[in-house]
């Protein structure tokens, strides 16, 4: 492991060999400088973890160093020393991006603590901007397809504004990422951005998960506790699947929508809230209102903006920079080295169907590079290639179009479109169930059935 890099600014050259010899001893690795300009100079050259700068210095104080030097270098931890301290003095010089303030001539366990508080500093900045561009680098939305475009057109004008938006589409294709997208190009982008699953919180919690509860409303309310609206007080709420949304919170949704309050469950003090409010569903809401399954009132209340996400068999030409997208995600994950993928492999997946769609394509990818034998992948690593020695079928058509009955015709797609629905659900039974809306014992007798698993998709 290196050793931490420390500049040493100070025009008294016994102030700098003393330091100096302290933190050499510490095992730093330690530059120093007697002038502003020297510093500017040795900041140009190397890259430093840490840096002291005395505040009084002929020709280029300490202050306007340390402004220099944080525009510079923004990760730079600077520490002011001065003989002379004030507290308006250390108050611009925090104003400025300083980290600490030690008086002169410093206490040796008390500039030893600040340096280590300032170095730990130093890598918890460090890491966390690390996730943060990860972070955005993994809400990305990848593509150039026609379909995609429009519907970006539709968030980067709905964005700005504050009005509530219905995001529509199969399981996996984005919609999330569409939410994220309105969330950071609006005015509510530094807030927070709040989402619920609705579908993944049984019914008898849903009300507490939304509105929060006071101590006592309920068995196991020991205390008070706020809901996703308050959480995201100021900010965006996505309510995804809010298909699922039971009636009688349907009806309480709606009431924040038009009032923008509620009470918690036990509660009878109204709160009031600004929430953005995004909505995300793989249904279609407009069959559930005619169905008497979901409030007409709610949807049109919702559906101020409708933007459908497409799926991905209808954007194609957006898979081969998704494959390098989330390849080189993994790869930055994993600290893996760069894989290599040869164009054969991109035919076979441009040509798939993806019925989960993006986090299909996503999670085959994954599985692909850690099932390949070297850092490139062939034709042989994709799961639902022909493999050779197979029976081959004419024009390359799907396997079970050569079924010589119709019931092998039937058995045989609905194995593979099963196999496929499970695939791109992660092979999680209750999700795929869902999306497939069949009841989910069904499912497993129909697993059972075909001998479907991992293995075969």
């Amino acid at each position: 492991m290196s050793k931490a890099r420390i500049l040493i600014v100070d025009d008294e050259v016994s102030i700098r060999d003393a330091l100096t010899r302290v933190l050499e001893y510490e095992d730093y690795a330690v530059h120093a400088a007697g002038t502003g300009q020297e510093a500017l100079d040795l900041l140009a050259e190397r890259r430093f973890e840490l840096a002291l700068f005395d505040i009084k210095m002929p020709g280029m104080d300490g202050l306007e160093l340390l402004e220099r030097a944080r525009r510079a270098h923004r990760d730079l931890v600077c520490i002011m020393v001065s003989g002379h301290g004030t507290v308006q003095t250390a108050v611009e010089a925090t104003k400025l991006g300083a980290f600490d303030f030690l008086e002169k001539p410093p206490d040796r366990d008390r500039l030893l603590l600040t340096i280590r508080n300032g170095l730990q500093h130093a890598v918890l900045s460090s890491e966390s901007a690390n996730a943060q561009r990860r972070l955005g680098r993994s809400l990305e939305i990848v593509g150039d397809s026609a379909v995609l475009r429009r519907a970006l057109r539709q968030v980067e004008k709905v964005a700005p504004t504050n009005a509530t938006v219905l995001i529509t589409g199969e399981n996996g294709t984005g919609k999330e990422l569409v939410a994220h997208a309105v969330h950071r190009g609006s005015p509510r982008a530094a807030a927070r951005f709040v989402q619920i699953n609705c579908a993944a919180i049984p019914e008898e919690l849903i009300e507490s998960e939304l509105f929060g509860h006071e101590k006592g409303a309920f068995t196991g309310a020991t205390s008070r506790r706020e809901g996703k609206f308050e959480v995201a007080d100021g900010g965006t709420l996505l309510l995804d699947e809010i298909g699922d949304m039971s009636a009688t919170v349907q009806a309480k949704v709606l009431r924040v929508l038009e009032e923008g309050r509620f009470e918690r469950v036990g509660g009878s003090k109204p709160i009031e809230v600004d929430v953005r409010i995004l909505a995300a569903t793989n249904k279609d809401l407009r069959k559930a209102v005619d169905a008497g399954e979901f409030r007409e009132d709610l949807f049109f209340r919702l559906n101020v903006v409708p933007i459908e996400v497409p799926p991905l068999r209808d954007r194609r030409e957006d898979i081969p920079p998704l494959v390098e997208h989330f390849l080189a995600l993994y790869c930055e994950r994993e600290d893996a080295p760069p894989v290599e993928i040869g164009p054969e492999v991109l035919e076979l997946l441009a040509a798939h169907d993806w019925p989960g769609n993006v986090r299909e394509l996503r999670n085959t990818l994954e599985r692909m590079v850690i099932l390949c034998d070297d850092a490139r992948l062939g034709p042989d690593d994709v799961p639902f290639a022909p493999r050779s020695g197979a029976a081959p079928v004419s024009g390359g058509e799907p396997a079970y179009l050569a079924a010589s009955t119709f019931r092998e015709f039937q058995e045989a797609s609905e194995r593979d479109f099963l196999r496929r629905a499970l695939a791109g659900n992660g092979w999680n039974v209750q999700q795929t169930a869902k999306a497939l809306e069949m009841q989910r014992s069904n499912l497993y007798k129909k697993i059972e059935k075909y001998q479907l698993n991992r293995e075969d998709s």
